[in-house]
């Protein structure tokens, strides 16, 4: 653009430990970059490397989205960032939380701090998940949770409607209506409920 700088940037990504220092991103599978869409076909871009570094050139600053998919289907979480050239080198932090990571998932966010039952945050749904284990119950909940992927709307719909009915203080739920998504933490139910679900869902499909 006449009258502007083209100036070349780049944007890292990085963990922060306890002290604030820089570790290795390892947690994510992969970094998508969604640019303006000035940027033609190189507007979204993907990168599957720690730090998933891109670097681009333009003379605008704009708001870019950022989308942080996490290893052992940890799920997407997005950001967004403030592209700017007020200063020659700036951060932007950020707090990405997971519910229930999986255990390779879990050792790696060690890398950055105290994570999961270690601080208290799922003492609750660990201990659950553990009484159920010593009961030797026959519910195995991820294929439970496998299982209620594959219902179909109406069959969901009367899962829904078992948690609402039958939920402790202590289950997690979280209704997304903007989404039209329902979610729950499995670990986070009694057992009576959990059987339930278990008897419906192998009802409707095999597990």
């Amino acid at each position: 653009m006449e009258g502007f700088p083209m100036r070349t940037w780049n944007i890292s990504v990085f963990l922060l430990d306890e002290a604030g220092n820089d570790v290795e991103a390892s947690i994510f599978e992969k970094v998508t970059y969604k640019l303006h869409p000035t940027f033609g076909k190189r507007a979204t871009q993907v990168f599957r490397e720690a730090p998933f570094r891109i670097q681009e050139k333009g003379w605008g600053e704009f708001d870019l989205s950022v989308i942080l998919t996490a290893i052992n289907k940890g799920g997407d979480h997005t950001i967004e960032h403030d592209l700017n050239f007020a200063s020659e080198r700036y951060e932007a932090k950020h707090t990405v939380t997971f519910r229930n990571p999986k255990p390779e998932l879990m050792e790696r966010l060690k890398d950055s701090g105290p994570v999961g039952d270690e601080n208290g945050t799922r003492t609750k749904a660990a201990d659950s998940a553990k009484k159920r284990s010593r009961k030797g119950g026959n519910v195995d909940m991820e294929k439970l949770a496998d299982g209620l992927q594959r219902l179909n709307e109406d069959d969901l719909l009367h899962v829904v409607q078992l948690v609402h009915d039958n939920k402790s203080p202590e289950t997690y739920t979280k209704n997304d209506i903007e989404n039209g998504e329902f979610h729950v933490d499995l670990y986070t139910l009694p057992d009576n409920l959990v059987k339930m679900l278990w008897d419906f869902t192998t009802s409707k499909t095999e597990i």
